[in-house]
């Protein structure tokens, strides 16, 4: 049993819009001790393969700073090589994201995410994709304000939790400790249909059934549900 918080219940999630200047939209997104900066900037420009084609793109990166965890975690530039891990969550981040836009609305233009850990306490991933599309839609209006596109291309919302069982009991929004130490591990992403868009899930140290499976989606659906009663929040500050 935890002793700060319930079982199904989320860290406290402090949000604050327009961090950074520069970007199109950037959010810091503070989910317990795991802290993200999430900026978004739009280029008038598309990959080769879409040249022409007037359909825009998304795309993200994602690390982590060096003090971001408690030994220096070395940046990707001094190996010589992307990190894997870092690799894998850019793009996970980015298939999330491109699930809640519609690209043919944008002109041939792409949609940039950064996504850099300043403080990480599990959840990285998870609150990297909220983070990121509160960012979006900041850009998004901004666009539609300023007459850069004419429609919306956002068609749902998106949020992710970390959902998992650690030592036979069910937990929602896993920290570092709880994460490390868990039987079973599952990262959800859904839109505000509550519709799935990504399952990453593993028995770390145990396995698990379809009906568990099952109640950890439902425990996921919750925690999400409570993640976009602060984008509530957030609209009054775009």
């Amino acid at each position: 049993m935890r002793e700060d918080r319930q079982n199904n219940e989320i860290r406290e999630i402090k949000i604050t819009p327009n961090y950074l200047d520069h970007p199109d939209g950037s959010v810091l997104i503070e989910c317990g001790n795991t802290k993200v900066i999430c900026t978004v900037m739009i280029e008038n420009k598309v990959p080769l393969f879409l040249r022409g084609k007037n359909k825009g793109w998304l795309s993200c990166e994602y690390s982590m700073l060096p003090g971001s965890t408690p030994t220096r975690k070395v940046r990707d530039i001094s190996r010589g090589k992307l990190d894997g891990r870092s690799s894998e969550i850019s793009r996970l981040i980015g298939r999330s994201l491109r699930a809640c836009i519609d690209l043919d609305k944008i002109g041939e233009r792409t949609i940039w995410i950064d996504c850099d850990v300043i403080s990480a306490d599990g959840g990285t991933r998870t609150t990297s994709i909220t983070g990121s599309y509160i960012a979006l839609e900041i850009a998004i209006k901004k666009y539609l304000k300023d007459k850069k596109i004419e429609e919306n291309p956002l068609i749902c919302k998106v949020g992710a939790i970390s959902v998992g069982k650690v030592g036979g009991i069910n937990l929602v929004d896993l920290d570092f400790k709880e994460d490390s130490n868990a039987d079973v591990d599952l990262n959800v992403v859904m839109n505000d249909n509550f519709e799935i868009i990504e399952i990453q899930g593993t028995g770390e140290r145990d396995t698990f059934s379809i009906d568990e499976l099952n109640k950890f989606l439902e425990d996921a659906k919750v925690g999400i549900s409570d993640i976009f009663k602060y984008y509530e929040i957030v609209e009054d500050y775009i």
